[in-house]
């Protein structure tokens, strides 16, 4: 990733400002319409990633050199933020397709980016990124997939667990065990793919929230794979790993923002109609409190985020720290303020026609994946800045 000095995002703020506009309206015209009919179904939300890809928004982190939009990592978050506000399973798609495909960019071969980063680019399918297993999900390097050396090919076996949008992506990123004697240092990355004979999918999970993202098992049954589809050296593929999650827990608190900014606007808009005792509840200091209080908290959220997307735009040696405490505090504030839209909204805010008890739901994920929130609190620690 590019280098810069100061705050500098390569793009200006009012190039920005265009982007935010066009997604936004994008997202209310061609996502807003499905989105509670995504949830009540528990469906993908096709009409997201139709109208994402038709207009290069579901993957805009690919380099030009390999037919991508080459957009900074501001311009990713913006994306996955103006979709949240509107649904968050269809925020999945640009949030994983980064999430997938990251690894690639930052310690695949050339010849690895060409193939797979272009074949994203160019909307020939779909990247998510297989870490977890049943027995290691904090834990990752407590793995269990194994991928043995054949020639000039690797045989993988394993199951991988909460893997999003697993059986509609086409493209897998996958940590698997080359030397149990190393522990984290045996671990190594390798691209496999749908159609790979040996890769099979699971029932999809029965979710609280973002039931349109399907987040299923992965199996792997003898998946013989060719040597070339490793990422990077051998024994490296945890590093990548971890190197991979400080840029997209950024992502993840961008889709946090958009979540609780949704839920915002929809209890202003309502507490500005809703009347009682002859006026409108808006006009009550106790519930003027509650919409400022919830308005603060976003800002910092967003300020946050978007300084944790500054330094992963130039790699700074202090992004550990900053993803992981703009996940974090962006997640929390993205709880508090959906919980506080549904309680505004009163009886109403608890039921399915209104959007809030939705966003309620769906806000809580932020703070479980991706690494909870309280290993984010561990990443911190262990990383204070200077």
């Amino acid at each position: 990733m590019a280098g810069s000095s100061d705050f500098d995002l390569f793009r200006t703020s009012e190039e920005h400002d265009m982007l935010r506009d066009a997604v936004r309206s994008l997202a209310e015209a061609k996502i807003a319409p499905f989105a509670a009919e995504v949830d009540e179904q528990g469906r993908f939300p096709q009409e997201a990633r139709d109208a994402l890809e038709a207009n290069d928004l579901h993957a805009v982190h690919v380099p030009e050199a390999y037919d991508g939009s080459g957009a900074d990592a501001l311009s990713t978050v913006i994306v996955i933020e103006e979709v949240a506000r509107v649904c968050a399973s269809s925020s999945l798609i640009p949030a994983v397709n980064k999430l997938g495909s990251l690894p690639v960019q930052l310690s695949g071969s050339e010849e690895l980016k060409t193939r797979y980063l272009g074949a994203l680019a160019r909307k020939e399918g779909m990247f998510s990124y297989a870490l977890s297993e049943p027995e290691a999900g904090s834990d990752a390097a407590g793995m269990k997939t194994r991928a043995v050396r054949d020639g000039d090919t690797y045989v993988l076996n394993g199951v991988k667990r909460w893997i999003t949008n697993a059986g509609v992506s086409d493209f897998y990123t996958v940590m698997a065990v080359t030397d149990p004697d190393k522990r984290s240092k045996g671990i190594s990355a390798f691209v496999v793919e749908k159609g790979d004979e040996g890769v099979s999918f699971g029932a999809p999970e029965k979710k609280l929230g973002i039931k349109g993202s399907p987040t299923r098992e992965v199996y792997l049954d003898n998946v013989r794979i060719p040597a070339d589809r490793m990422i990077g050296a051998e024994g490296t593929g945890f590093a990548t790993a971890m190197k991979t999650l400080d840029h997209t827990r950024v992502t993840i608190a961008a889709q946090a923002i958009g979540i609780a900014q949704g839920a915002l606007d929809y209890a202003k808009g309502y507490v500005a109609e809703r009347k009682q005792f002859g006026k409108a509840i808006a006009e009550f200091q106790g519930i003027q409190f509650m919409l400022a209080d919830m308005a603060m908290k976003l800002e910092a959220a967003r300020q946050l985020t978007y300084a944790a997307a500054a330094k992963s735009e130039r790699t700074d040696a202090d992004l550990t720290f900053f993803g992981a405490a703009a996940k974090c505090y962006a997640s929390d504030v993205a709880m508090s303020i959906t919980t506080d839209a549904v309680q505004l909204l009163g009886g109403y805010g608890y039921t399915r026609d209104y959007p809030v008890e939705r966003m309620m739901r769906d806000a809580k994920i932020t703070q479980i994946y991706e690494g909870t929130n309280q290993v984010q609190r561990i990443v911190m620690a262990r990383n204070l800045p200077a």
